[in-house]
């Protein structure tokens, strides 16, 4: 699933080359995604004109005069871009292979500017809801969710007053999206291997300079990934082609066995499931 750092790079993308633009018409193949594409979709969007995108958490905004579009891509959920004249793919989004199954093409909106936005996706757990723009902040998906990692209010004072009294496992804290949101299992493993922190340790035990290092490292992390384009796991490209690069610098994500990256340990990167995930940590400088 995409994280903070891919869902800010395909918003940045699709800034650059829908922003502003009218939708003509929507064509939907398959109304049946994680949630059912309600009947009017198609009508109430048709001749509106897309005035900003946003993203929130891992969730896709855009704006409209009076609606607002949620979208979020689910475990394999992709934005296209074709260019009509030359038929032309920019993939803005993961996949897992290099093949785009046009059986998957679910939604098609074609633009005033020559340019379509398709949503494909293999598993259908992606969705796209539609709100009126006074419903904004009332909209359960985002009604609950935690702080942006990368803003002042993720801090020392937030972070002890939330987990006050709570035993979960670090990793679990910030995955959860309560607290902080954005952050999946690719981020939070190389956050807690640069902030020496195993990931079964109780928060609860972290003293201020501990909690510290892993708000330090949360927001370096973050926006060093978001510079190289994201992770690619599999095979992530912006609309002007470029791959993720942030895979090329992971000390532990997917590194089973292998030494530390630590010079100075001697330790191996070890993996476990938590929470039915997989979790990797060096077992020798991770404390």
């Amino acid at each position: 699933m995409p994280e903070l750092p891919e869902i800010e790079i395909v918003k940045r993308s699709l800034y650059k080359m829908i922003n502003k633009a009218k939708i003509n018409n929507i064509k939907i193949n398959n109304k049946n995604l994680r949630y059912k594409i309600h009947n009017t979709f198609s009508k109430d969007l048709t001749g509106k004109q897309i005035l900003r995108i946003s993203r929130r958490s891992k969730y896709l905004i855009i704006y409209f005069k009076k609606k607002i579009l949620l979208i979020h891509l689910g475990m394999s959920g992709k934005l296209l871009l074709l260019r009509n004249r030359d038929h032309v793919v920019f993939k803005t989004s993961f996949y897992y292979n290099l093949d785009i199954h046009k059986n998957h093409n679910h939604i098609y909106f074609y633009l005033n500017n020559g340019l379509v936005l398709i949503y494909n996706d293999i598993r259908r757990f992606g969705f796209f809801k539609l709100y009126n723009l006074k419903e904004k902040d009332k909209i359960p998906f985002l009604m609950k969710l935690g702080p942006e990692p990368l803003t002042k209010e993720f801090n020392l004072k937030y972070f002890l007053n939330f987990y006050k009294n709570r035993k979960v496992d670090i990793k679990n804290l910030l995955m959860d999206q309560t607290f902080v949101s954005g952050l999946g299992n690719i981020y939070v493993n190389e956050i807690l291997f640069m902030s020496g922190i195993k990931p079964l340790r109780k928060s609860n035990t972290l003293n201020k300079h501990e909690i510290k290092k892993i708000i330090f490292y949360t927001k370096k992390i973050l926006k060093f990934a978001i510079s190289k384009g994201g992770s690619s796991i599999r095979d992530f490209k912006n609309t002007i082609g470029k791959t993720g690069k942030f895979q090329e610098f992971f000390h532990v994500y997917g590194l089973e066995n292998k030494n530390c990256s630590r010079i100075s340990c001697k330790g191996k990167v070890k993996k476990i499931l938590i929470s039915n995930r997989s979790s990797f940590f060096c077992y020798k400088c991770q404390k």
